[in-house]
């Protein structure tokens, strides 16, 4: 009986999805819920007394700071999973418990700018360290652990993140619904309790092969610098590029989501596709990642993205999709298409660019690279929203449409058709940007080489 159940602990202790999968997902399902920022963010301006601009900075912030951290703390993930992901559940949690704090001193004292700077600290700078060092700790362990489907693997964790916010979502607004006069703290406090206990548990359950040691060979030793620099410089550097562009579009057309599809007439159905929209983002992170493990180079994922990203783009922007679909069948659909197609694009590039890091530049200091490669990310995080924005603010003319309720009663949404439009403008051409980037700077990986060679 003793021998058995040893066996059975051994079992677990060397099991991939205990040690590296679920673990992974407990992290990512956690701290990928700063993107429900927008189910709260105006119960949040509303309670404190400020904007809704001013407390959008909070978000900003913390996909700055997100970038930052796993850029700089790249090197401690490399060297300790777990004190990278404790240090993770512990910044995430009291940054989600702090956030709560000011928004009750802020409810308490109306337009206190110490409200606004605690959650500006809190949500943005110190959740925004654990969500780069919760977001980096389980990638390479899960490559370990997978190593004939790396994609599958880091695409299964980051399909976590991109699925957290459907999943979270309307827990959350049942929260805000059921938990009367300041629900907006009082959820905040509870939920930090409950992804520090999930974080936790990952950060306990985390761990790299058993015997796996790292590899002797000539990248041991070696500066991350001196790693990148072994390939030509601007390799890496189109690598880079290449995700802030596709991030930086991702952003620009999903910060708007919410609004394009009240400006086609489908205001009544904004929560369910905005469900939808995170499944695609999840589903791409998934799928695409799978994909690229069948394939010689996976830089041809970030082609395939981004060629379908153009078509799309280019087919709403010639019928003029967002401004005549209202009322319009076909175009509705395409509008649609292009919103599901641009999300899971958005989430393919993240999923991949680990396992492209790493067919590059080797598994020895991947955790280092990809973190300074996450540092696109958190630029991307304070340009594709306001360029959005920008270009919302200073195009076109708001229009009144009407909607009906369900109560048969109609009410009148101020929308910016034409806004909308013309965001898509610029980010097509930013997406031929990163396609021609894709075929010209970012080369082949040696297995794709040898592959071409044997071919002949």
């Amino acid at each position: 009986m003793g021998k058995g159940n040893e066996t059975n602990t051994k079992g677990w202790r060397s099991n991939k999805w205990f040690r590296a999968a679920i673990p992974a997902l407990l992290l990512h399902c956690s701290i990928g819920t700063v993107y429900c920022w927008s189910i709260f963010s105006q119960e949040i301006a509303d309670y404190i007394g400020f904007s809704k601009g001013a407390t959008e900075w909070a978000f900003s912030f913390a996909i700055f700071f997100l970038g930052m951290s796993a850029a700089f703390l790249g090197n401690v993930v490399e060297k300790d999973i777990h004190k990278s992901s404790l240090i993770a559940a512990i910044c995430f949690a009291s940054g989600m418990a702090g956030t709560g704090f000011f928004i009750y001193y802020g409810g308490a004292h109306q337009g206190s700018m110490l409200a606004l700077i605690g959650i500006y600290v809190c949500y943005g700078f110190i959740m925004g360290v654990g969500l780069g060092t919760g977001y980096l700790s389980p990638v390479k362990t899960l490559m370990l652990w997978f190593e004939d489907r790396k994609g599958l693997a880091t695409g299964l964790a980051v399909a976590g993140f991109g699925a957290a916010k459907a999943i979270a979502s309307p827990i959350m607004q049942a929260m805000l619904d059921n938990l009367g006069e300041g629900g907006i703290y009082k959820m905040f406090l509870i939920l930090a309790v409950v992804y520090f206990v999930m974080m936790f548990a990952g950060h306990l359950l985390l761990k790299k092969p058993d015997g796996w040691h790292e590899p002797k060979s000539k990248e041991k030793g070696q500066s991350m610098m001196a790693v990148i620099k072994s390939k030509p410089v601007a390799n890496y550097v189109g690598i880079w590029l290449m995700f802030y562009i596709n991030i930086t579009c991702g952003l620009a057309l999903i910060s708007q989501e919410k609004m394009i599809v009240k400006c086609i007439g489908l205001a009544g159905a904004v929560g369910v596709i905005s469900t939808v929209s995170a499944v695609f983002n999840a589903g791409g992170r998934l799928g695409f990642s799978a994909w690229a493990d069948t394939m010689k180079d996976r830089n041809t994922i970030y082609k395939l993205i981004f060629v379908l990203s153009i078509v799309f783009t280019g087919i709403v922007m010639l019928t003029g999709g967002i401004k005549n679909g209202n009322g319009n069948m076909l175009l509705t659909v395409l509008v649609l298409c292009l919103i599901f197609v641009v999300n899971a694009g958005y989430g393919g590039g993240f999923s991949n660019v680990p396992t492209l890091l790493s067919d590059h530049y080797g598994m020895s200091n991947i955790s280092a690279i990809h973190g300074l490669t996450l540092s696109a990310w958190g630029v991307a995080g304070l340009t594709g929203n306001q360029m959005a924005s920008w270009i919302v603010n200073n195009f076109g003319t708001p229009v009144e449409i009407e909607h009906a309720l369900p109560d048969g009663t109609v009410e009148m949404l101020t929308v910016n058709p034409t806004g909308y439009q013309t965001v898509l403008y610029a980010t097509i051409v930013l997406y031929v940007v990163a396609l021609v980037i894709s075929l010209v700077l970012v080369r082949p990986t040696d297995k794709a080489l040898e592959a071409k060679k044997a071919k002949r």
